[in-house]
């Protein structure tokens, strides 16, 4: 039989864990940390991959928006982090475009910098400003396929009118990956070349 709907749901544990954090998150460092945490948290789980993002609005740091990586645990190779976090911030705010006029610039935090998917989803969603942890190659390193991208690409993003800074707290996130890849975490790609 096709399928003919789609639903990807967030771990259990994901509410209660969102409610011992402030509603608003300042800085971009404390950002920065929360994503990172929630994705050890996702890992120490065992409910998805090692990657996390979240949606902001830039200048409050009201949260909008979070998610975990759940491709293995959903079947859905679309079930990254960032693509959830965009699609739940849009759902939220019952608006497709998180840069239409009258709303706040909104900022997506994530824990690794966005695979190919993610990148192109990023300037579609309107978001102002990309924060990242982990870079791509730390990704790579593991095994993850994190597709083919211009190496270019902040500047690229730049010149769309979306800010984007790397590197932040890239330590802390890196560290959660090879956490994952410790603990025997599936690493998940297109191919398998042997």
């Amino acid at each position: 039989m096709l399928a003919t709907g789609l639903s990807i749901t967030l771990p259990d544990w994901l509410p209660g864990w969102l409610q011992s954090w402030p509603h608003s998150i300042k800085g971009e460092t404390e950002r920065m940390a929360f994503v990172v945490e929630l994705a050890r948290r996702n890992v120490d789980e065992v409910s998805g991959g090692p990657f996390a993002a979240a949606v902001f609005e830039q200048e409050s740091g009201r949260l909008i928006s979070a998610a975990v990586n759940r491709v293995v645990p959903q079947h859905a190779s679309i079930a990254h982090a960032e693509m959830l976090a965009l699609s739940l911030a849009q759902q939220s705010l019952g608006c497709h475009d998180l840069g239409a006029p009258g709303m706040p610039a909104m900022q997506l935090v994530s824990s690794t910098e966005p695979c190919s998917m993610c990148l192109g989803a990023v300037p579609w969603s309107g978001v102002r400003s990309l924060l990242c942890g982990a870079r791509d190659e730390d990704a790579r390193e593991l095994g993850f396929d994190e597709g083919d991208k211009p190496s270019d690409w902040p500047r690229l993003l730049a010149r769309r009118g979306i800010s984007v800074r790397r590197d932040l707290l890239r330590v802390e996130a890196r560290e959660v990956i090879g956490r994952y890849a410790l603990k025997g975490g599936e690493i998940y790609n297109g191919r398998y070349e042997d």
